[in-house]
């Protein structure tokens, strides 16, 4: 009977003892840099900005500058709206 008690007592604590252990997860705190917010264009030198007149024609164009021409919305592959006058 004495090594029945033992051979159950030793299997009933391998069985307990033979899970995984898993430890808490360690919480760090994440430090974040603020947002750096720019302007979508800046005008060059010399150059008085001039916002825009009337809203985005159409997903892609952005608000610049034309040499000659002045402010405008410009469209990377379109070119300018509505073209110069």
């Amino acid at each position: 009977m004495n090594k029945l008690k033992l051979f159950s007592l030793l299997c009933f604590g391998s069985i307990t003892l033979s899970g995984c252990v898993i430890a808490p997860p360690v919480v760090r705190p994440v430090y974040v840099q603020p947002a750096v917010v720019r302007p979508v264009f800046v005008a060059p030198p010399g150059v008085v900005y001039i916002a825009p007149t009337y809203a985005v024609p159409a997903p892609g164009y952005l608000w610049g500058y034309h040499a000659n021409q002045g402010w405008g919305w410009h469209h990377p592959s379109l070119g300018w709206h509505q073209g110069w006058r």
